[in-house]
């Protein structure tokens, strides 16, 4: 990789050799860019200066978490939208893993719980049990997703809205089993709660939780898988271009099947994540998850043109748009209005990285 340096002296020596002209579309491009980065300095200046709060430890704190409760299902996500696709199923998928999670930890001195007929497991065998379960079951989603897309080939889109509701429907059975009548699933485990969300480290008046720390060792798996893999490669050079991939000797089906597959997977964990963190699972946990995520991707750079994306990329995107969120609360904005400023987030993403592409055609 270019040495940082090194790369800011050759853009400074190639803008002497422009002309005034190209000089000024230098700077209209890179404004343009970077756009998205600009206005979100200027919203940060802004909500601290508003409310001096927001770049106190506890709100820093706050973001954080936030960005680790998020980030798996957006690492699972990435892989999706570098093959040109999406995940509609994702938000879902993490509602169903949060739910199994939920049902296999309940406390066991519960006067009902929902698996009552489950003998009690030590500790560690029951947190193990809980994510092997959660894993299984999120990379089955995405084991029959990919095999749809790639079979078939009918595009995610389609794929994942199918998957969507189906998983809904499991969901809502779940939560009628052993006379639950939809109710939440709370009462969890006083282990798996300190598993997940006790403190792992004091700063100041806040403290990090446990899931900080597995958010970051997810992150390192995943850039490996994506950087220093067979996997990896194959994955870019599906998104990039099928048939050309296909020639030189990739296997597409098995690869897109992985790829999603590996997404199920990561969603199953942020389910796990998420049932602790939340101390209470109901029927409708995970909604709209999936609008974050890709939202975060498209934001860090993950391009639905295909075959361009980075870890550190969707890292970034799911911090900026958490921040943004965290900023909305403080400057007392609207509740109601935040889902329209998300949607105008995507559709400015989405436009600024379209034009990225069309301008290099």
């Amino acid at each position: 990789m270019a040495n940082p340096i090194a790369r800011i002296n050759q853009t400074a020596e190639h803008y002497k050799t422009l002309d005034a002209r190209d000089k000024k579309r230098f700077w209209i491009d890179g404004t343009l860019n970077n756009a998205l980065y600009i206005l979100m300095a200027i919203f940060i200046i802004y909500t601290a200066i508003v409310n001096p709060n927001f770049l106190k430890m506890g709100s820093i704190a706050t973001i954080v978490m936030q960005v680790a409760s998020y980030l798996p299902i957006a690492l699972g996500i990435g892989g999706c939208i570098v093959l040109t696709g999406t995940d509609l199923s994702a938000g879902r998928v993490v509602g169903l893993t949060a739910a199994v999670s939920a049902m296999l930890l309940q406390r066991m001195d519960l006067p009902k719980r929902i698996l009552s007929a489950m003998p009690e497991l030590p500790g560690w065998a029951a947190i193990i049990l809980a994510i092997l379960a959660t894993m299984v079951v999120g990379g089955i989603i995405g084991c029959v997703n990919g095999f749809f897309v790639a079979k078939f080939d009918l595009h995610p889109f389609i794929v994942t809205l199918a998957t969507q509701l189906m998983t809904y429907s499991i969901i809502l059975l779940l939560f009628m089993l052993n006379g639950n009548n939809g109710q939440p699933i709370n009462g969890l485990r006083d282990d798996y709660n300190s598993f997940v969300k006790g403190t792992m480290l004091n700063i100041g008046n806040a403290a990090l939780p446990w899931y900080v720390l597995y958010a970051v060792i997810l992150v390192a798996v995943m850039w490996f898988i994506w950087n220093k893999t067979t996997f990896g490669k194959n994955m870019f050079a599906v998104g990039s271009n099928k048939e050309a991939a296909s020639v030189s000797g990739v296997n597409v089906f098995k690869t897109i099947v992985m790829v999603h597959t590996l997404a199920g997977v990561m969603y199953g964990l942020n389910g796990f994540i998420e049932a602790a963190r939340l101390s209470s699972v109901t029927q409708n946990t995970g909604l709209n998850y999936e609008c974050d995520a890709i939202a975060a991707c498209v934001i860090g750079g993950v391009s639905f043109v295909g075959g361009t994306g980075k870890i550190s990329g969707i890292v970034m995107g799911v911090f900026i748009l958490r921040i943004i969120f965290v900023a909305l609360n403080m400057l007392s904005i609207d509740q109601n209005l935040q889902f329209l400023i998300k949607g105008a987030i995507i559709l400015f993403a989405c436009a600024l990285d379209m034009r990225k592409y069309l301008a290099k055609k």
